[in-house]
């Protein structure tokens, strides 16, 4: 048999299939010829349908197998596809990861807070210490905790405030910063880079394997690996690194795991960076008791909360709940939830990243500005007391405030911006501010969302919370 219907081909550009007109005129053409010719080609007739139909069809298949051959590179698979070229490599998709959150325990010195020991959200959800620790002799000792509940659960500051059972000795809890929130499914971006990683973890020495190790760790929700290779201290992404020696950022894991990733990845001899010390043994085949013993350091880094600044036009098409639209589409962007990239440890994030988010909300959304900002690019430096929706400033060691600041400090509430000037005009004076508290006199900052891009330090991990996100319709 023959037919006048094109084939799909391969070339040097990979599959390539007809056009869906060529393969209805080649359908037409094999209808014609069996029917002895002369047929209306028509669509409107019945003949001219069935051919619709079949060159419908037969596009269907051709856009099945093209989807097919794409899934085969790693760059394009997902789905099934990508899970089964993940296992050539013995990784298996994330199921999901809890939110992980630094939690300040305190109590009296000594006390002794168990892993798995459980603290509540004011939102109810339940939150587990990822590792034991000792209350030092300051009355204070710093855990990780992570939510029983995986996916993107939001643990903003201050939010982290009840034990749930007690314990003698230890008398509160709370997150002096946000959590970094977790996901569900790791999205097809975030494996694929996690198995792009994975390929160095089978060398040792390499920057990359430490890295693919340690995303391989169970609850490691990012990584960042560096190194300085000379002689002298160097500054890298806002840290000073050691001489000769290795920076390893993590989130979420336990300290233990991700100790003995880095341990049996690095090089030997490499000093270490960071704020976390873990004794690792080395039970190898060979030693016997008692094991040689390292001392493994590496960086829990802090969270950088992210500002975010909105304008919309306004319009009659514009819904009530828009404001909360907006966050949740910011929110999400932020995570990776969209498909994108998320926000990462010494990464730099843009603006733009997140207008088509928001944009793809519905044609209501026209943006007159949508910019960015961090503490890393203070505004202002100052102190100042605040007794309701007013700040006092007393002394401004540096900048100038202004309308849309966001303020930090030791106890200030998370979402606090200045909304009016009152006495003061950037120096000294009173502010309005966004919410009612009671604050005695302290250093505090001032961080606008105006720029269009922010660059996060290679000990910092960006966080993203709705009280952060300020939309204005006007």
């Amino acid at each position: 048999m023959t037919t006048n219907v094109p084939t799909v081909s391969f070339t040097d550009a990979g599959f390539v299939s007809p056009s869906e007109a060529s393969v209805l005129a080649g359908v037409q053409a094999d209808m014609n010829a069996a029917f002895g010719g002369n047929l209306n080609p028509s669509l409107s007739t019945p003949q001219g349908q069935l051919a619709t139909s079949w060159s419908a069809i037969i596009g269907y298949a051709n856009d099945l197998f093209c989807n097919l051959t794409q899934q085969v590179d790693p760059a394009y698979s997902s789905g099934r596809m990508q899970d089964a070229i993940a296992r050539i490599y013995f990784l298996e998709r994330d199921p999901g990861a809890s939110t992980v959150v630094s939690a300040t325990c305190t109590g009296v010195a000594g006390t002794e807070i168990p892993q798995s020991a459980l603290a509540v959200a004011t939102d109810g959800n339940f939150y587990y210490a990822v590792d034991g620790g000792t209350i030092g002799i300051s009355g204070t000792v710093v855990l990780s905790f992570a939510c029983s509940v995986i996916g993107p659960i939001a643990c903003p500051t201050g939010t982290l405030t009840m034990i749930y059972q007690a314990i003698p000795g230890w008398d509160a809890v709370t997150n002096l910063s946000d959590g970094v929130v977790g996901h569900d499914v790791e999205s097809r971006q975030d494996f694929e880079a996690r198995r792009a990683a994975s390929v160095a973890i089978n060398s040792i020495g390499s920057l990359p394997t430490i890295l693919g190790a340690v995303l391989d760790v169970d609850g490691v929700l990012d990584a960042y690996v560096t190194e300085n290779s000379t002689g002298s201290p160097l500054t890298i992404g806002g840290y000073e690194l050691d001489p000769y020696s290795v920076y390893v950022a993590a989130v979420g894991g336990t300290n233990d795991d991700v100790a003995q990733a880095i341990w049996r990845k690095k090089a030997p001899g490499c000093a270490y960076n960071g704020n976390t010390t873990v004794i690792v043994e080395d039970t190898r085949s060979g030693y016997v008791t008692p094991y040689p013993s390292y001392d493994v350091t590496f960086e829990r880094p802090d969270a950088l909360p992210i500002y975010f600044s909105v304008e919309l036009a306004t319009n009659a098409q514009v819904p009530s709940n828009a404001i909360s639209l907006i966050k949740e589409a910011i929110i999400a962007a932020f995570n990776g939830q969209d498909g994108g990239q998320r926000a990462r440890i010494g990464s730099t994030i843009y603006a733009t990243r997140f207008i088509a988010p928001v944009a793809a909300l519905g044609t209501w959304m026209q943006i007159v500005s949508l910019l960015i900002g961090s503490d890393n690019t203070l505004g202002a430096e100052f102190t100042a007391d605040i007794s309701g929706t007013t700040m006092d400033v007393s002394a401004v060691a540096s900048g100038t405030l202004e309308v849309g600041q966001f303020i930090s400090g030791p106890n200030i509430e998370e979402g606090t911006y200045i909304i009016a000037l009152g006495t003061g005009s950037g120096g000294t004076g009173t502010y309005e501010l966004s919410l009612s508290q009671t604050v005695a006199s302290e250093d505090m900052t001032g961080a606008a969302a105006n720029q269009t891009s922010v660059s996060v330090n290679i000990d910092q991990v960006p966080t993203v919370s709705s009280v952060n996100i300020v939309v204005v319709i006007s």
